[in-house]
């Protein structure tokens, strides 16, 4: 019998992976934070363990198999957060979490692979005009902020196992998620529906790579079915500026246009002035240089590999974009 282990599946991608994978009928057993209050919409289908990834020995029964069976582990779960500061919680969760699953997977004869999330932030940024590719080495002084720096090890630590300890293991590389079932309403849920309420008369003239989180949930389980060991797959779309980002979803729920949109280097100014001022308030800042930094970068990622290899393909952002909002309309959030 062949069983899929899911880490972190009641997080955005990780119930979308679960939903994919219930539905094709195969046996899923998946991974939460104990109490975790979006346990209710996980399949009833499936297994559910509780634990705490920087405790291998609360991992044990979720490794726990029958002697016929297979497994493919997928390593969702992570920290994801904003703060550039270093975080040992983050560091914690996302390399030394991963690390105890690459050694349960290395234990157990059941696993036939494990696919590790990773992120492209771990991937280091390049001169725009040209398109990011896979790397096989990550350096986390190369890249900004804990959380990327976090992924950039964690993907590091995969890489070494494979190739010194026989891990069957495959990574890939996301790039922004967005469509429907964003039950823990992120920044870009909020930001549609400050659109639909046209509380948002300014934007950044920036861009952005976002992909249906349909789309993400069938790379990675693709990339278990079809990934080659020790290697990297970037799961991305083409960018799209906020102006098209935003036209489309006022096209598909109505709301005040926006006509403005800043350059960012005029846009920085101001947030270091804020940044200043909100030392002296205590306040949190709008908008955060770090922030600013990140919707600046180079934001073309080639997932040639991924599409040749994996099968991958992304959806119009329109398609996207309006499912997001009638998802949104359903959940009463606009």
């Amino acid at each position: 019998m062949t069983y899929y282990l899911i880490t972190g599946a009641a997080g955005y991608l990780g119930l979308t992976v679960t939903k994919q994978l219930v539905s094709s009928g195969v046996a899923v057993r998946t991974f939460i934070l104990p109490n975790d209050p979006a346990r209710r919409y996980l399949p009833d289908e499936v297994e559910v363990f509780e634990g705490d990834l920087t405790k291998k020995e609360s991992l044990q029964s979720f490794f726990s198999l029958p002697a016929d069976a297979e497994a493919y582990v997928l390593h969702i779960a992570s920290i994801v957060t904003s703060n550039p500061e270093w975080s040992q919680r983050v560091i914690d969760v996302n390399v030394g979490g991963t690390q105890n699953i690459i050694d349960l997977c290395l234990e157990t004869p059941a696993i036939k692979k494990m696919v590790y999330c990773s992120s492209t932030g771990a991937i280091p940024d390049q001169p725009r005009g040209t398109a990011i590719k896979e790397t096989d080495h990550f350096d986390p002084s190369v890249v900004p902020g804990c959380y990327s720096q976090s992924k950039a090890m964690a993907s590091q630590a995969v890489l070494d196992a494979c190739r010194t300890k026989g891990l069957h293991a495959c990574i890939v590389h996301p790039s922004g998620i967005m469509g429907p079932g964003d039950y823990a309403q992120g920044e870009l849920t909020k930001t549609l529906a400050r659109i639909a309420k046209g509380e948002l008369r300014l934007g950044l003239d920036c861009d952005f790579n976002l992909c249906d989180v349909r789309d993400l949930a069938d790379g990675l389980i693709k990339a278990a079915e079809h990934g080659r060991d020790g290697e990297c797959y970037i799961l991305a779309n083409n960018p799209v500026t906020f102006k098209q980002f935003s036209d489309m979803a006022i096209g598909a729920m109505g709301g005040r246009k926006i006509r403005i949109f800043f350059p960012i280097p005029v846009v920085m100014v101001a947030v270091k002035i804020l940044e200043r001022l909100a030392k002296i308030t205590g306040k949190q800042p709008i908008l955060t240089t770090f922030y600013l930094i990140n919707v600046a970068r180079n934001n073309c990622f080639d997932s040639t590999k991924a599409q040749t290899e994996l099968g991958y393909h992304t959806r119009p952002y329109k398609e996207t974009i309006t499912d997001h909002i009638h998802w949104m309309k359903e959940q009463a959030i606009v």
